[in-house]
C-alpha cells in the first residue's frame, strides 16, 4: 500500500469522530470540507488502492502510480474547497489524478526527453500469461489517448459511460464511441489471441 503523510495541521480543529462506513463519498466529501478528518481518512482508505492500480495501468510505472497517488489526495486537499456540493466525488477525484500524472510526466519528460507519456497502459500481472499480456499492452498502446482512457476505465476499472463523461469532461456518447472504436482496433488487432467481450 502506498505510504501517504500529511500534515494534519492543514484541516484546521479536529472535529467529533462520526463513524463514516457507511457515507457516500460525497457524505464524506461534505463532512471533510467542514474539517472532519475521519471524513478523508475514509476517503482516501476507499479510493487508494483503485486510484493506484488505475495510475499503474495509466502510468505504466507502479513508482509514478505511488507519486501520483501521492499529488492525488494532497491536490483533494488542498482543493477541497472548490469541489462543488452536488457533483460526484469518484470522477473529480480521477480527473485529478490524471492531471497529476500528466503533470509528473511533464516534470520527468524536462529532466528525461526519452521518458514515455502517461496513457501507457500496464496491464496486471495476474492476468493470463506474459504473451498474452505483451499483446494487449502493445494493442492498447496502437489506440489514441481518449480511446485508450474510455477503454481502461470502462473495461478495466469497470466504470460506467455516465462516470467517464465526468470524469474526462465529454459527453456520454462520446464516451460511448471512444470505447466502442477503441474494442472494435483492441479486437482486429488481437483477434488471433484474445477475444474481447461485447
Amino acid at each position: 500500500m502506498t505510504a501517504f503523510a500529511i500534515s494534519w495541521e492543514v484541516f484546521g480543529p479536529a472535529m467529533s469522530a462520526i463513524p463514516v462506513a457507511a457515507d457516500s463519498d460525497e457524505g464524506l466529501m461534505e463532512r471533510f470540507q467542514r474539517g472532519d478528518r475521519s471524513a478523508f481518512e475514509s476517503l482516501f482508505r476507499r479510493h487508494v488502492a483503485p486510484l493506484t492500480s488505475f495510475l499503474t495501468r495509466l502510468t505504466g510505472s507502479a513508482a509514478a502510480a505511488e507519486d501520483a497517488v501521492q499529488l492525488t489526495f494532497l491536490s483533494l486537499v488542498r482543493s477541497r474547497d472548490q469541489f462543488v456540493r452536488g457533483s460526484k466525488v469518484k470522477p473529480w477525484l480521477y480527473a485529478i489524478a490524471s492531471n497529476a500524472a500528466r503533470d509528473r510526466f511533464r516534470r520527468t519528460r524536462r529532466e528525461d526527453p526519452g521518458a514515455e507519456e502517461p496513457g501507457e497502459v500496464a496491464i496486471d500481472a495476474t492476468h493470463g500469461d506474459a504473451g498474452l499480456r505483451r499483446r494487449l499492452h502493445a494493442a492498447l498502446q496502437e489506440l489514441p489517448a481518449p480511446q485508450r482512457e474510455a477503454v481502461v476505465l470502462h473495461r478495466l476499472e469497470g466504470w460506467s459511460f455516465g462516470e467517464i463523461a465526468e470524469a474526462v469532461g465529454a459527453s456520454e456518447t462520446a464516451v460511448k464511441v471512444r470505447a466502442f472504436r477503441g474494442t472494435q482496433v483492441l479486437r482486429e488487432l488481437l483477434k488471433d489471441v484474445w477475444e474481447v467481450d461485447s
